[in-house]
Parts: C-alpha cells; sequence; structure tokens
C-alpha cells in the first residue's frame, strides 16, 4: 500500500480548509432575478393568493406592479414568493426591531448598604434610594454590614430590614427573606411593578413635563397678565 506524499498531504489540508473556510451565509431572501427556481407559489401585494406560476411570469407580474419579487419560504416546493416593495419591508422591519429593543425591559438589581445603628438621617436617604429603585421596576439587595461586637447582634440588623420593608411595602415585597452571609446581612425587595410598566409611567410623566413647558399656553399667558398688572395704591 502506497502512503501519501507530503506534497499530497499538504494539498489535502488545504483543500479541507479551502472547504470549511467561507463567508457567512446571508440572512438575507433572494429577491427577483436571484431566484433560481423553474416555478413559485405566488403571493400578491395584498396578501392575496395568486397560486403557482411560472418564475418569468412572477418577475414580469413584479415590473408591471414596479414591486420586488421575494422569496419568503424558501424550502417551500414550490418556493413561497410575495410581490412587495423590499426597501420599505426591510426599512419597517427595522423600524420594529428598534421599538422592540427601546421597549426591552431588563430587570436590574440594585445594591444599597447600610449600619446596624445606621443615623436617621442616613435612614431616611437611604429609604428614598430604595423607593426610587423600586418605583423604576428594579429588584434591591438590601446589605447590613456588621463590624467587630456588631457581629454578636444580627437581631438588630434583622430589625432594620424589617423596618425598611415595611416602611416600602406599597412598592415592593420581600422576595429573599433575611440571611446571614458571613458578616453581613442580605436581604431582597422586588417591585410590586413590572419594569415595562414603570418605563411606561417613565415616559408618560416625561412627555406630560414637556407639555407642561410649552411657551404662549394660556395658564402662562394669563400668569403673564397677572404679574404685569400694576397694583393699586
Amino acid at each position: 500500500m502506497s502512503h501519501p506524499t507530503e506534497t499530497q498531504s499538504t494539498a489535502v489540508r488545504q483543500t479541507a480548509v479551502r472547504c470549511t473556510r467561507g463567508g457567512p451565509i446571508s440572512a438575507e431572501p433572494r429577491i427577483n432575478d436571484r431566484i433560481r427556481v423553474p416555478e413559485v407559489r405566488l403571493v400578491g401585494p395584498s396578501g392575496e393568493q395568486v397560486g403557482i406560476v411560472p418564475l418569468a411570469k412572477a418577475l414580469e407580474l413584479a415590473q408591471e406592479y414596479d414591486l420586488d419579487l421575494v422569496e419568503v419560504a424558501a424550502n417551500a416546493r414550490p418556493p413561497v414568493c410575495k410581490l412587495m416593495d423590499y426597501g420599505k419591508f426591510k426599512y419597517e422591519s427595522a423600524m420594529k426591531a428598534r421599538e422592540a429593543r427601546k421597549n426591552q425591559a431588563h430587570t436590574v438589581i440594585k445594591e444599597m448598604k447600610l449600619r446596624p445603628k445606621i443615623d436617621p438621617h442616613d435612614y431616611d436617604t437611604k429609604k428614598g434610594h430604595v423607593v426610587r429603585f423600586l418605583k423604576q421596576g428594579d429588584k434591591v439587595k438590601i446589605t447590613i454590614m456588621f463590624r467587630g461586637r456588631e457581629q454578636s447582634r444580627p437581631e438588630l440588623g434583622f430589625r432594620l430590614l424589617q423596618r425598611l420593608a415595611d416602611d416600602v411595602a406599597d412598592l415592593g415585597f420581600v422576595e429573599s427573606n433575611p440571611k446571614q452571609d458571613g458578616r453581613n446581612m442580605i436581604m431582597v425587595l422586588g417591585p410590586h411593578k413590572k419594569k415595562t410598566e414603570a418605563m411606561a409611567e417613565a415616559r408618560e410623566a416625561q412627555a406630560a413635563r414637556k407639555a407642561g413647558r410649552q411657551p404662549g399656553s394660556a395658564e402662562e399667558s394669563s400668569a403673564e397678565e397677572t404679574t404685569e398688572e400694576p397694583a393699586e395704591a
């Protein structure tokens, strides 16, 4: 049995590389003269079923309507093609995808750290942040940090977490009960409001603020007239 030479082995490897190396497969559908089948199942511009027609006839109709012939189901037998304005279709699809990404809700876990013997003013400040996070539809991880002798008084952290949960009960709920994690105690609060709802309300509030700042409104005009009217002696 003859063994392949080094030159032959190199050629085989190069051929294999050429076979596996290729450009990315296009996700774009075939349109117009790139469609290479003898006949297609044609769908009209308004979605009406035209039926199975020769490719030449489908291309002729596309030219007559000043539209594109687009292959929408390549694996069907025969392939399904539709008459449409492909440029307009791509643009509208891109806008829909952009709007979907804009409205996509990503739940974020915020973190707030407190000390077991926190000052009342600091507590109010921290609680304000938690309220804001919950209103935005985000979860909040509350961490109580114990230091030194405080580690022997875990009940201080537990009571503080319970107090905070009660103070924000109208906006969120305890998703993960307080538990010890080394020198810390952790609790997770979840929002009652979904992220998508919070985003929608924020956009409505922003639109309302912009509308309220419109110059020349009736309220502003009457206010200006009132302030400009001289006071009686």
